[in-house]
């Protein structure tokens, strides 16, 4: 049950330095952790999925994940406002896309890891 408490509680302040000068400042971490509470959602990361694959509008989201165009424009307004997804109007239709590969990469990373 102890196994995450240390034995002899020796401070290593060698590491602690060396450590604590290229962590993070907070705010960034917190930017981080909102950005992944956006991945936390099973639709979102769905239309992710099909997004890493081709550019879509909310109809064909829709009809491929058989869900309404409603639920849809909503996940995607959630993506778009965590600068996941880009859009692209053609007349009437306005067309999502992955912001970069960074999201991508992101996404690929997580079913790697949770595939292993």
């Amino acid at each position: 049950m102890g196994e995450h408490i240390c034995g002899d509680n020796t401070v290593h302040q060698d590491i602690i330095d060396r450590v604590s000068g290229t962590m993070p400042d907070e705010e960034t971490l917190y930017s981080a952790a909102e950005l992944l509470k956006v991945f936390g959602d099973p639709t979102r990361l769905r239309i992710i999925s099909a997004l890493c694959r081709s550019e879509m509008c909310v109809c064909d989201i829709a009809k491929l994940l058989g869900m309404t165009q409603s639920a849809i424009s909503h996940q995607l307004r959630v993506l778009k406002q965590a600068r996941l997804v880009n859009t692209r109007r053609d007349g009437k239709t306005i067309y999502y896309s992955l912001c970069d590969e960074h999201v991508q990469r992101i996404f690929y990373c997580a079913l790697d890891h949770v595939m292993e």
